[in-house]
């Protein structure tokens, strides 16, 4: 999730599927749903917006908006190995997590996969990087409002900052018209919030827009799309 200011200290919770989550105590929000957080990134991010490459090309460029727990890189790490697919991942995040604190959730342990290569996700660097020989990662310490993107070059955005209700300067005309740049033709951008307003900006900064069936706990979700006539 992408921070709206500097963070108090965290707090865990353990969510429906067992899986971990932590709160903003600062804005009362938590980084995933309660009723599961890998199942919703699964659902959302993986199956709503990567799955859609998995016929199309060997090698994805990926944008996180929220790097912040890391949860939605390691599941996309996965999806990578599983599918013989090459990932460069570009990760923004205002306020990074500190490795203590990644060091305390239980992903590595459910998803079955060695705690070293998650901690990597959380070294204090803004440098790119490989995690494995499939997925290389670039985490960039910024606001999406000063972030620079290149033009046309992304393949997939998640979208995964909090909610318009807290961060309402994120999930405007600008600030979509921004991403939709970034995007080459025929990129999708998914994201949790349906929210009238979050739909009218999509709209209005040139994106394509769908309502899918939401995971568990929400009912829809958001996939968004670059007509590739544009």
């Amino acid at each position: 999730m992408y921070y709206l200011k500097a963070p108090k200290p965290h707090k865990l919770f353990i969510t429906g599927d067992g899986s971990h989550t932590l709160s903003n105590e600062q804005i009362g929000e938590h980084y995933h749903s309660t009723f599961g957080a890998i199942q919703e990134s699964s659902h959302i991010f993986i199956q709503g917006a990567l799955d859609g490459f998995r016929e199309k090309q060997s090698h994805i460029n990926i944008l996180e908006i929220g790097f912040g727990t890391g949860l939605n890189a390691l599941l996309t790490l996965l999806w990578a190995e599983q599918f013989d697919k090459q990932i460069s991942y570009h990760g923004l995040e205002a306020f990074p997590i500190s490795i203590e604190i990644a060091n305390s959730l239980n992903y590595h342990e459910i998803l079955n996969i060695d705690r070293p290569i998650f901690l990597k996700f959380h070294q204090p660097t803004a440098e790119s990087h490989m995690i494995t020989d499939r997925f290389t990662l670039e985490k960039e310490i910024n606001t999406l409002e000063k972030a620079v993107f290149p033009t046309e070059k992304i393949d997939v955005i998640y979208f995964d900052a909090f909610s318009p209700e807290v961060q309402p300067e994120l999930w405007t005309v600008d600030i979509f018209s921004k991403l939709l740049k970034s995007l080459k033709k025929g990129g999708v951008m998914t994201t949790y919030s349906c929210k009238g307003i979050v739909k009218r900006a999509l709209k209005e900064s040139g994106f394509q827009i769908e309502k899918l069936p939401g995971p568990p706990g929400k009912r829809e979700y958001l996939r968004a799309s670059k007509n590739k006539n544009s």
